[in-house]
């Protein structure tokens, strides 16, 4: 009858072990897939950033060279002004076409101004584009962390038989899926401290 009852109770520890590797086995599978979706997500999103970031540079060298063009039509209308106000000389010919220059140039330094204007607004544009893809970066980043944690731990927990790993691994699975599900969805869930530690 002993042996019955040894048999017997290796053929339940076989059972819930099967029960165990089926449920890790599923979770495995389910954190694997999200996690791949996830780090094409972010993919994408790093592309979208760097070319955010590289008009935001294309924006701000235009910014500088609008600005060039200012400084230089400012100083040609001071040294104008400096020459047709030093020359009692000059004619009313040569005094009209330096007029004429002065407010050509005048012009063109307000035309510069404006056009500065417009171009900081398309940079800083350009800006807060790449901060808020960088957000959900950072979302998808933490969701990939902890999906791998969470594989790990589920890993970990089929070779040791400690459920309590499977409690922490389930954890992980759960708070990284929070993660990317907030990055698709775009909710505001975003952990500041896995960010620091992370980035």
């Amino acid at each position: 009858m002993n042996g019955f009852d040894d048999v017997i109770s290796e053929a339940v520890d076989q059972g819930k072990d099967s029960r165990l590797n089926a449920t890790i086995a599923i979770l495995v599978t389910l954190a694997a897939v999200f996690m791949a979706i996830c780090n094409v997500k972010d993919g994408n999103i790093v592309q979208a950033m760097q070319q955010a970031q590289s008009n935001g540079v294309d924006a701000w060298s235009y910014y500088q060279a609008k600005s060039t063009k200012q400084n230089l039509a400012e100083s040609l209308v001071d040294q104008l002004t400096v020459h047709r106000d030093t020359s009692p000389n000059m004619s009313p010919e040569a005094r009209g076409v330096v007029d004429r220059k002065i407010a050509e140039y005048a012009a063109k330094s307000k035309q510069y101004e404006a056009e500065k204007t417009e171009i900081k607004k398309s940079a800083e544009g350009y800006q807060k584009e790449y901060d808020r893809l960088n957000y959900h970066d950072d979302q998808f980043d933490g969701a990939e962390a902890c999906l791998s944690i969470c594989i790990a731990l589920l890993g970990v927990t089929a070779l040791t038989r400690k459920r309590w790993l499977l409690a922490v691994g389930v954890f992980f699975g759960v708070f990284g899926a929070m993660l990317g599900l907030s990055g698709f969805l775009g909710y505001n869930f975003h952990p500041s401290f896995l960010a620091k530690f992370l980035g």
